[in-house]
């Protein structure tokens, strides 16, 4: 699994944060965790395989926001029942 977090300037709000979760939910039905803030002007979700991070810049950049940056690394889950 992968952890896919993005630097999304230009929300301002709530309704913003979540134009932006619509959007990456449309782009990957299968995402998990779908977050964004416009506080920190941040989004993220997990998702299992690969990212186009360039079919993502472009879905967030087509609605009027701006993805200034994607990241993808590893997720593990962790806690009190993870096995290793």
């Amino acid at each position: 699994m992968n952890q896919v977090t993005m630097k999304v300037t230009g929300m301002r709000c709530g309704m913003c944060e979540a134009h932006i979760c619509d959007v990456i939910r449309k782009q990957y039905p299968e995402a998990k965790a779908v977050r964004a803030s416009h506080g920190s002007d941040r989004a993220s979700f997990r998702i299992e395989g690969e990212v186009d991070q360039a079919k993502l810049r472009n879905a967030i950049d087509e609605t009027g926001y701006r993805c200034e940056s994607v990241s993808v690394e590893p997720y593990e889950k962790k806690g009190l029942f993870h096995r290793r």
